[in-house]
C-alpha cells in the first residue's frame, strides 16, 4: 500500500509497465467532469472508475481484495478515510473470490486507517485488503484498474 499525492506520483512509474500511462490519464483527464461509472483508458488492461457517494462509517465498511487488478484511488472531494490491513493477515473472510467481479470481502477489522485528501492517494496491490468510501460527507474519486 502506498498513499501518497499526484504530483508526486513519477516515482512509482517503474513499479509497474502501466503505471506512467495511469497516472497520466490521472493528471490530463477532466476528473471532475468524469461521469460516475466506468471509463475506458485501453481495454481491459487499464480503466477508471468514478465513484460519487455519501461516506459510510468505519463500521459499515468490509475491508475487500482484487487478484487482477491493482487499484490507484485517488480522492476528488472530501476525504476517504481508507482501512487497509494485508490480506495474508485476514482470517474471517465474508465472501468467496467473485472471479466475474475480481472481489472477494473480509469481516476482519482494519490494521490501519488512512486519512486521503483530495489530491492524494492510495496504492492497493493484490495483496491489501481496502475499505473505501469511509468519512463524513460525500466522496468523489476516481479509482484506476490496472491488470496485474
Amino acid at each position: 500500500m502506498i498513499l501518497d499525492t499526484l504530483a508526486r506520483a513519477d516515482r512509482y512509474r517503474a513499479l509497474h509497465p502501466l503505471f506512467a500511462r495511469a497516472f497520466a490519464f490521472l493528471r490530463s483527464a477532466d476528473l471532475q467532469a468524469l461521469a460516475p461509472g466506468r471509463h475506458a483508458i485501453q481495454g481491459e488492461q487499464l480503466f477508471a472508475i468514478v465513484e460519487a457517494c455519501a461516506g459510510r462509517t468505519r463500521a459499515e465498511a468490509k475491508l475487500e481484495c482484487h487478484r487482477r487488478y491493482i487499484d490507484i484511488q485517488l480522492v476528488l472531494q472530501g476525504i476517504d478515510e481508507m482501512g487497509w490491513k494485508p490480506v495474508a493477515a485476514c482470517l474471517d473472510p465474508a465472501t468467496d473470490y467473485d472471479a466475474g467481479r475480481d472481489i472477494r470481502f473480509f469481516n476482519d477489522a482494519p490494521a490501519s486507517w488512512i486519512a486521503t485528501p483530495p489530491g492524494a492517494f492510495c496504492l492497493f496491490f493484490p495483496d491489501d485488503a481496502h475499505a473505501p468510501l469511509v468519512g463524513p460527507g460525500m466522496i468523489r474519486k476516481v479509482v484506476v484498474k490496472i491488470a496485474v
